[in-house]
C-alpha cells in the first residue's frame, strides 16, 4: 500500500512538474513576445506552422470576423456563427449570449477560444472561434482593430475535396437560413436622395414590421385564401423550377379594389406568412430612374416591395400618346413653313428629366436589372384598376391580378369568428341576405362587429352590423331613386328644347311660304 501510493504520489508530482513548465514556458512567451521585432515574430510562426503540416495530416481554414478595407463584419464569418449556433451548440461548454440588433430574442453562439465537432458525410470537423489582441497600447479608431476573432476549421486533408466542394456550400446555405429564421421582419422606406450620400448614408430607413395581421384573420373568402397561399408557396420555393425555364426569381402581385377591402392587410398577411421583409416604395419622392434603379439594388431577398395607390403615386398615363403626339407634331413643323422655332423655356429638358416615367417603371419591374438579386416579390396597390397603363399589368410583370372586393358572406363569417368567436347564428341568414344587396368594405363589417366593451356580446354585435346594413340599403335606394329622377328630369328638358326646336321650324316654313 505505502509502494502504491508513494507511485501515485510521485505520478501526480510529476504532472505537477509538467504543468508548471508549461506555465512557465508560456509565461516566458509572453515577456520575450514583447521584445521581439514583428518580422522575426511572423518567421518563428510561419515555421512553426511548416513543422506541424510536415507531421500532421489536418488541414486548418480559417475564416476572420472583418475582411480587409471593410468596416462591416464578413458574411462568411456570420453565416458561420449562425450555422454554428443551429447545429453545434449543444455540443459547447462555454456559450455567449447576446440581443441581435432589431429582434425581440436572444441569440446564443460559442465562446471565445471554445471548440465544437460536426459530422458531415462521414467526416468528422473540428470548429474553434480563437480570438487575438493587438500587441501593446494601440490607438484604433473601430472596434475590429481593437480585437480579432476568427473561426478555424480543421479536418483531416483527405476530405480536403468534400470541404470545398459540399461543405462549406452547405455551411454558407444553412447559415444564411438560420440567420433568416432568426431575424425580425423589417419594414423599410426610401430616403431622399439628400441623405444618400455621407460616412452613415443610407438609401433605406426601416422600424420593426409587427403588423398582427394574418391569413387566418384576414376577411376573405377561404377559397381564394387557399389559391393565394398556395402560390406564395409554389414561389417560395421555386429557386430551381425559375432557373430552369430563364426566368428571374420574382413575381408581381396587383391588388385592386375600393378602399377599406383589405389591401394593405393582405401584404402584412403575405410578409407574415413568408417572414419577408418589406419595402414601401415613396415614389413621389423618388427624383428620376437612375434613382429608382438604385434603390431595387438596395434591396435584398426576402423581400416584398410595395407601390400603393399606383396610379396617385405619379402620373404614368397617356405617355405614349404624349410621345406620339410629338413626334406628329415635329413632322408638321419639318413639312410645313420654315418659321422661327421658338426657343424651349430653360430648365423644360431638365424637369422632363427629373421624374419617373413609364418606362423606368417598366425597366424596375421586368427589365435587365429585376434579375438582379432574387427572392422578390412586387405588390402594387390601386383603387382604379382601369387607370393603369396596361403595359403596366400585363401578365409577366403583375403575374397575379388579386380583386380586393366588398364583404360577402364567407369573408363575414371568417370575421364574425374573429371578433365575436361564432359560428352560426340566428341572424346570420338575415345578414348575408343583406350582404347580397348592399356594398359594405371588410373595414366596415369588422368595426361593427368588434365590441364596444370588454364583454364581448354577440347579439349585440349582430344586431348592429344588421342595422348598419339595412341603413346603407336605404341610402343605396334613396341615391338610385335620385339618379333616377335626375335622368327623367334631364329627359324631360331635352324632349322640351325638341318640341321648341321643331315648333321653331314649322314656324319659318310656314313663313317662308307666305313669302
Amino acid at each position: 500500500m505505502e509502494m502504491i501510493a508513494g507511485d501515485v504520489h510521485a505520478h501526480g508530482y510529476g504532472w505537477a512538474g509538467v504543468w508548471s513548465a508549461v506555465a512557465s514556458l508560456i509565461f516566458l512567451w509572453s515577456m520575450v513576445q514583447q521584445y521581439l521585432p514583428r518580422q522575426l515574430e511572423d518567421y518563428f510562426i510561419a515555421l512553426s506552422r511548416r513543422l506541424q503540416s510536415a507531421v500532421s495530416p489536418y488541414v486548418t481554414i480559417s475564416i476572420d470576423e472583418h475582411v480587409p478595407a471593410s468596416f462591416g463584419r464578413s458574411e462568411a464569418y456570420l453565416a458561420v456563427e449562425a450555422y454554428l449556433s443551429a447545429t453545434c451548440v449543444s455540443g459547447a461548454r462555454r456559450l455567449r449570449a447576446d440581443l441581435a440588433a432589431d429582434s425581440d430574442r436572444m441569440s446564443v453562439a460559442v465562446d471565445d477560444h471554445e471548440e465544437v465537432v460536426d459530422e458531415f458525410r462521414g467526416a468528422k470537423l473540428w470548429w474553434r472561434k480563437n480570438k487575438s489582441l493587438p500587441r501593446g497600447n494601440v490607438i484604433s479608431w473601430s472596434a475590429h482593430e481593437e480585437e480579432r476573432r476568427t473561426y478555424c476549421l480543421t479536418f483531416h486533408h483527405r476530405h480536403r475535396g468534400l470541404v470545398d466542394a459540399a461543405y462549406l456550400p452547405h455551411v454558407l446555405a444553412e447559415g444564411r437560413a438560420a440567420t433568416v429564421r432568426n431575424r425580425q421582419r423589417r419594414l423599410f422606406t426610401n430616403n431622399p436622395s439628400s441623405d444618400w450620400s455621407g460616412y452613415e448614408a443610407r438609401v433605406w430607413s426601416h422600424v420593426k414590421l409587427e403588423h398582427p395581421s394574418t391569413f387566418a384573420t384576414l376577411g376573405m373568402d377561404p377559397d381564394r385564401k387557399r389559391d393565394i397561399i398556395d402560390d406564395l408557396e409554389m414561389f417560395r420555393d421555386g429557386k430551381d423550377y425559375y432557373a430552369s425555364v430563364g426566368k428571374a426569381w420574382k413575381r408581381g402581385y396587383l391588388l385592386f379594389g375600393p378602399p377599406g377591402t383589405g389591401k394593405s392587410t393582405m401584404i402584412a398577411a403575405m410578409a407574415k406568412y413568408l417572414d419577408y421583409d418589406v419595402y414601401d416604395l415613396e415614389l413621389t419622392s423618388v427624383k428620376n430612374n437612375t434613382e429608382l434603379r438604385r434603390l431595387f439594388i438596395e434591396t435584398k431577398g426576402k423581400s416584398i416591395i410595395v407601390v400603393e395607390d399606383i396610379d396617385c403615386s405619379i402620373d404614368l398615363t397617356g405617355k405614349r400618346k404624349k410621345k406620339k403626339k410629338k413626334a406628329s407634331k415635329k413632322k408638321k413643323e419639318e413639312g410645313g413653313d420654315k418659321k422661327k422655332k421658338t426657343p424651349p423655356a430653360p430648365g423644360a429638358g431638365k424637369d422632363e428629366e427629373n421624374k419617373v416615367t413609364l418606362s423606368g417603371l417598366l425597366n424596375f419591374i421586368d427589365g435587365l436589372w429585376s434579375a438582379c438579386g432574387g427572392e422578390r416579390i412586387i405588390v402594387f396597390t390601386t383603387n382604379h384598376k382601369e387607370k393603369l397603363d396596361p403595359a403596366l399589368i400585363r401578365r409577366g410583370r403583375m403575374d397575379v391580378h388579386i380583386e380586393m372586393s366588398y364583404c360577402c358572406f364567407e369573408s363575414f363569417k371568417v370575421l364574425a369568428k374573429n371578433y365575436l368567436h361564432v359560428a352560426d347564428h340566428e341572424l346570420f341568414h338575415e345578414i348575408q341576405q343583406l350582404l347580397g344587396e348592399v356594398n359594405m368594405t371588410p373595414a366596415d363589417v369588422a368595426e361593427n362587429l368588434m365590441p364596444k366593451s370588454k364583454k364581448k356580446d354577440v347579439d349585440t354585435g349582430l344586431a348592429r352590423l344588421v342595422k348598419a346594413l339595412k341603413e346603407a340599403k336605404e341610402e343605396t335606394l334613396a341615391k338610385a331613386l335620385a339618379e333616377a329622377e335626375q335622368e327623367e328630369g334631364t329627359e324631360d328638358d331635352e324632349d322640351e328644347e325638341d318640341d321648341n326646336s321643331s315648333s321653331e321650324e314649322e314656324e319659318n316654313g310656314s313663313n317662308n311660304e307666305e313669302e
